[in-house]
């Protein structure tokens, strides 16, 4: 018998569909193997495609517009400018929004490699389990899956008429409450912001996910993505004090 026919083992496909069906099989498939090409591919073109209609639909120097009318400091400061500095910090900005856009993959692999170091460190040094690298990782990449819907919603908003000026990169579409919230202040935005439906459907995976892969407790788990989920959180709520 072949390895694709063995009872059990889940195609590339499988796991995809999976994760969002049955997660505990995708996460159960990784201890036997821990590849991610699919989920990852899946992102890249999803975010491409996000990324282009973005292009054609608002423009990234009123992306970067946008983006400054939400931060008090940087508007402050642009409002010392001459027409013409502002027009040419408008120009930098949007190439910079724009080439960040389309390598978003690079990112993709950044922001995941190291939540997986966290995490393995975590799992292994603090509760004492045996998972892998490789294995986090691939976790990783299956419960970012959700974030595809995060992408098809702004595609569609934007499509379908939706406003370039009150487009926010950050948060483009309405799945939390900070999206509601366009005058709220920068704290009060980004700590909304963490509660968002798709986001909480990729914690709820990683629990799942890491638990399986570590062989603990959903319980432990449970501390240690949550726990890491709250320190971001702190960290970016740092970070918009320290901007607004």
């Amino acid at each position: 018998m072949s390895d694709g026919a063995v009872v059990g083992r889940l195609s590339q496909v499988e796991r995809v569909v999976d994760t969002f069906i049955a997660p505990s099989k995708t996460f159960t498939d990784i201890l036997r193997s821990t590849s991610w090409w699919l989920p990852f591919i899946l992102l890249v073109v999803v975010s491409l495609g996000a990324t282009v209609v973005v292009d054609k639909q608002v423009g990234f120097e009123r992306v970067a517009e946008n983006q400054v009318h939400q931060n008090p400091k940087q508007e402050e400061k642009m409002s010392g400018m001459t027409d013409a500095q502002k027009a040419a910090q408008m120009r930098g900005m949007g190439v910079g929004y724009r080439y960040s856009s389309y390598g978003a993959f690079v990112f993709i692999l950044i922001f995941v490699a190291i939540g997986a170091g966290l995490y393995v460190a975590s799992f292994n040094f603090g509760l004492g389990a045996r998972t892998t690298y490789s294995q986090m990782f691939a976790v990783w990449m299956y419960a970012s899956l959700p974030r595809l819907l995060t992408a098809l919603l702004s595609i569609a908003t934007l499509l379908s008429g939706g406003s370039a000026e009150a487009y926010d990169m950050r948060n483009p579409v309405g799945t939390n409450l900070a999206y509601f919230m366009p005058d709220a202040s920068p704290v009060v935005k980004t700590i909304l912001s963490f509660f968002d439906v798709i986001g909480l459907w990729q914690l709820a995976l990683l629990v799942i996910g890491t638990a399986i892969v570590a062989k603990v407790s959903k319980g432990k788990a449970a501390a240690v993505v949550v726990g890491w989920w709250v320190v971001g959180m702190i960290v970016s709520v740092g970070i918009a004090v320290a901007t607004s």
